[in-house]
């Protein structure tokens, strides 16, 4: 499902991804790509979350996730738009963001990190692949209404911890 969904392939492109948009939230995908047929796209619109998604296309988990990505990206064109960043042809932000899990989410507004607490500790990404496109949808539009009152922290609308379920 990777090659539904546009590919950042240098730092630059990620950094212009993410100063690009204005006004929606700007999600990024990182992980492996092995698909060279991907087309790089940086859209200059505004009113946007920018959502990137950090790893790899052949990893189960990325193609999870980027089945659910692909199958949202239409609903959420509107004020999201989805790049996906293969961690090793990208390793700029490795580090930066500690990305040493199969599939990263993070969210972007307005050139700034959204962090989203969705109960796990880590509010800086979602680092498991959600199955459910209704619960993925939710979340982007939390964020992006929370980032568009300017907030950088935000609660997911439903908690992902464990401690209920045991």
């Amino acid at each position: 499902m990777s090659y539904l969904l546009p590919h950042l392939h240098s730092g630059w492109a990620v950094d212009q991804a993410i100063l690009a948009e204005e006004e929606r939230v700007v999600i990024i995908r990182f992980g492996h790509d092995w698909d060279d047929t991907c087309m790089q796209a940086i859209l200059a619109e505004e009113e946007r979350l920018v959502v990137i998604r950090f790893g790899h296309d052949w990893d189960e988990t990325c193609m999870q996730m980027d089945e659910v990505l692909a199958s949202v990206a239409e609903t959420i064109k509107n004020f999201a738009v989805i790049y996906l960043v293969d961690i090793t042809e990208v390793p700029d932000f490795n580090t930066m963001y500690e990305l040493y899990d199969p599939s990263t989410v993070m969210f972007f507004f307005r050139n700034k990190h959204i962090m989203i607490d969705l109960g796990t500790g880590n509010n800086n990404k979602i680092n498991w692949a959600l199955k459910d496109k209704q619960e993925f949808i939710d979340i982007v539009e939390t964020v992006y209404r929370g980032a568009r009152k300017g907030r950088g922290l935000v609660i997911a609308p439903k908690d992902y911890s464990t401690k209920y379920r045991y």
